[in-house]
């Protein structure tokens, strides 16, 4: 039986980092950027669109909630949200995509909700980077060579639109411990060995001699 390990990752945890590592071990696909190249063939849609939508369904939803924050109550929120039906439909196809991978190679899986994705398949180790969120500034300039406003930048838009997709798609908060089966402080404990961590819970969790 192939792993499947879904990885919940703030900014500045590592997660594309330990992501990779994880999946060389095990020789299993990560699933990252090969989610919307999938996701793309399904909707017939140009990989650039793919692309650029993964990347800005989180950020727009975050955006809406602030805006509903702000004014819903006093207007009235919108019935339905804009473009609402298109990020339902891209929402749909990145499950499928992830589904596949877990009926037939494994999979590392970062993001995009998959520990609520495949929370009933009864073989995944879901887990979940994290860590103080200064020690996630300090370490995403570090990994990404980026200045301090830059990471701050990040920590607070990458983790808003994160948060906010999983929780409106799937009415969990990622950063609940209870959604996984192992949590690691990835700001104290170096990446790699996060990596060899998972690798071991992964085999622990299948009882064999995962390669």
């Amino acid at each position: 039986m192939a792993a499947l390990i879904t990885l919940s990752a703030p900014y500045g945890a590592g997660g594309s980092q330990v992501g990779p590592a994880v999946a060389a071990r095990l020789d299993v696909p990560f699933l990252d950027r090969a989610i919307p190249t999938g996701v793309a063939e399904r909707l017939a849609m140009p990989l650039d669109e793919a692309l650029e939508r993964d990347e800005a369904i989180g950020v727009s939803l975050a955006r809406m909630t602030v805006w509903l924050g702000h004014v819903g109550q006093a207007f009235g929120a919108p019935a339905v949200l804009p473009d609402e039906a298109e990020e339902g439909a891209y929402r749909r196809a990145t499950e499928e995509v992830i589904l596949e991978h877990a009926r037939s190679s494994g999979a590392v899986v970062l993001g995009r909700g998959g520990a609520a994705v495949l929370r009933d398949h009864p073989g995944a180790l879901h887990v979940r980077l994290d860590g103080p969120v200064e020690a996630r500034i300090r370490q995403g300039m570090a990994v990404e060579g980026v200045d301090r406003e830059t990471a701050e930048r990040h920590v607070s838009e990458t983790d808003r639109a994160r948060e906010t997709y999983v929780q409106h798609f799937y009415r969990v908060d990622p950063r609940d411990p209870s959604l996984y089966h192992l949590v690691i402080d990835s700001t104290v404990v170096p990446l790699d060995t996060c990596a060899d961590m998972i690798v071991d819970a992964a085999r622990a969790r299948s009882g064999s001699s995962l390669t």
